[in-house]
């Protein structure tokens, strides 16, 4: 794998602002660093939340965002090196698929089609974005509460407000019912490039225990599939303190596999 070009893919209720020190930190290790939006994340974090609720967000489908990722990487002198968090994680996994990347690295990644867990954190977690007793039409708003015990759960409560009011908007729920389905299936035993999964022991959102279920899945290909936990990171493991040592072990298995 020789690529010097890293496209970061952000999740759920997250705009490529997330991303902004991972940005610094590759690039000062000599990567090109891209972090293109899912469609009508252009607008700022303030801009997004007064346009709650959209009527054009609710139609947004995961199959969209697919869809407008790959065809920006495509766009690229190379395959590059994509890492996703969350719902990014698993469009990660579903990119690869496409061999349209040169690595892939899934933090903290949503489940694929067919994999899950009857955890009490991740029901209670998704139950809200996911639940059929709403018009999948209606965008969902995330309050500081919920924010709050499915992404930062062992913060500071002023660490906590500060993430909030930074990252959070409102969110389709067509992306996270679309993911249920055909469309994020993986062919597990099909060769893929190298990929690394990365979870955090205090994830609510996303247990570290359905990471390495997702991950399981994988040993059926011969392919590099590598797999990490750190432990008392929650969701929110890019932006909480410590970051830094999640960014750098990544680099280090990025360079172990040529990259």
């Amino acid at each position: 794998m020789k690529s010097k070009i890293v496209v970061f893919i952000h999740g759920m209720y997250m705009t490529p602002l997330c991303w902004e020190h991972w940005v610094e930190t590759f690039r000062s290790r000599g990567y090109q660093c891209l972090a293109p939006t899912w469609p009508g994340r252009y607008k700022p974090v303030e801009t997004l939340r007064k346009n709650h609720p959209d009527p054009e967000l609710g139609k947004l489908t995961l199959s969209a965002v697919i869809e407008s990722l790959a065809a920006f990487i495509k766009t690229l002198d190379e395959k590059p090196i994509l890492i996703g968090h969350s719902m990014g994680g698993l469009m990660v996994q579903l990119l690869l698929q496409k061999d349209i990347a040169a690595a892939g690295v899934a933090i903290d990644s949503a489940p694929p089609a067919g994999v899950f867990t009857t955890k009490g954190s991740f029901l209670k977690s998704n139950w809200p974005h996911i639940t059929p007793f709403v018009s999948l039409n209606n965008p969902i708003e995330m309050s500081f509460e919920r924010f709050q015990y499915t992404f930062v759960n062992t913060l500071p409560l002023e660490e906590q407000r500060a993430a909030y009011d930074r990252y959070v908007v409102p969110e389709s729920r067509r992306v996270p019912r679309e993911s249920l389905g055909s469309i994020a299936r993986i062919d597990f035993k099909k060769p893929h490039v190298p990929l690394l999964f990365v979870a955090g022991s205090a994830d609510h959102v996303i247990p570290a225990s359905l990471n390495q279920t997702n991950y399981d899945k994988y040993k059926q290909s011969s392919s590099v599939t590598s797999f990490k936990e750190f432990a008392g990171r929650t969701h929110f493991i890019i932006g909480q303190k410590g970051w830094e040592e999640v960014a750098a072990f990544i680099i280090v298995w990025l360079d172990e596999q040529g990259g």
